[in-house]
């Protein structure tokens, strides 16, 4: 059980910030009202707005002193919403502008970790108009075609033949008009959950999908999420401190997730940033604070208590 810094009391009136408009609108209306029972549950005056054109209205109406943010993809992880919360000084969750600019654009993301000398797979930008053939000898195949600027995993395709190429770039340029190829990665995925600089225990992720898709994230029964995971002690080790490279590489604040995949030849490297992820019942980062020792509660009132610190 964590020892509460504060009262209950301290934090305001809170507002609850999700839904909006973006492909993963769904997921953060459930993740929304997961993070509202468990905060009411601890006394706090928690309320859900549902994010519109007219939220700078609702938070200053609604008299709020404090913002969760459980706002997913556009709008809640792209430094938006974090850009009107400073502007109308009200603290919030997770990080502040720059860190949630930074981890939502994953050719960014990637950028800077190489600059940083962080594993992560090689990658170049695509359009319609790409040389099929100069991508397919530059990364091989199969590839990963995914929108820069998305989340859940929403327009990604895996491409197995040259053909494939241009039809999977036509679906990713239908949520970003930036879209990445990526060398295929094959082996198993991870993720580490990052808590005011705590790396918690990792998560191994098995799907009988080709990869860890939309589907497999939150519509079927099926995929296994194990924590503890099979690695050793050692590679555990290295890869709660390569995420926590990865998150503060970002400038990432508060809470966060980063993916890994490690490859047939034991290698790791780093796939992308999350700054606000799910809490849904298929989420990842409540299992890794179950195992760390936080129960659900307890994890939401941490979240919501680095918000405090971080804005002393």
């Amino acid at each position: 059980m964590i020892m509460k810094a504060i009262a209950a009391s301290e934090f305001g009136r809170v507002a609850i910030l999700m839904g909006g408009d973006s492909a993963e609108r769904e997921i953060s209306l459930i993740s929304g009202r997961t993070v509202l029972t468990a905060l009411r549950a601890e006394g706090v005056d928690a309320h859900t707005l549902d994010v519109s054109f007219d939220i700078a209205d609702q938070l200053r109406n609604g008299k709020f002193d404090r913002a969760f943010i459980i706002l997913h993809g556009r709008g809640g992880e792209d430094g938006q919403i974090q850009g009107l919360l400073q502007s109308m000084n009200i603290p919030f969750t997770g990080s502040d502008v720059v860190g949630a600019v930074l981890s939502m654009n994953k050719m960014v993301s990637k950028q800077l970790w190489m600059q940083q000398g962080l594993p992560t797979a090689i990658f170049e930008r695509v359009t319609m108009e790409s040389n099929i053939d100069s991508v397919v000898h530059n990364l091989g195949l199969p590839l990963i075609i995914k929108p820069v600027n998305e989340g859940s995993s929403i327009g990604i395709t895996k491409v197995n033949s040259a053909d494939e190429l241009l039809v999977a770039i036509a679906l990713a340029v239908q949520f970003d008009t930036e879209v990445i190829a990526e060398s295929w990665i094959n082996g198993d995925e991870y993720t580490v959950a990052v808590l005011d600089q705590i790396a918690l225990p990792m998560v191994m992720l098995r799907t009988s999908h080709e990869f860890y898709d939309f589907e497999a994230k939150y519509k079927t029964d099926t995929t296994e999420y194990l924590c503890p995971c099979y690695l050793s002690e050692q590679e555990q080790l290295y890869c709660r401190q390569l995420a926590l490279k990865a998150f503060n590489g970002l400038r990432m604040r508060g809470w966060g997730r980063i993916d890994l995949m490690r490859d047939q030849n034991h290698n790791f490297y780093l796939l992308e940033a999350n700054s606000v992820p799910g809490m849904t019942d298929h989420s990842l980062v409540p299992i890794a604070a179950k195992e760390f020792g936080l129960v659900f509660n307890e994890l939401i009132w941490k979240i919501l208590e680095i918000s405090v610190e971080v804005n002393k």
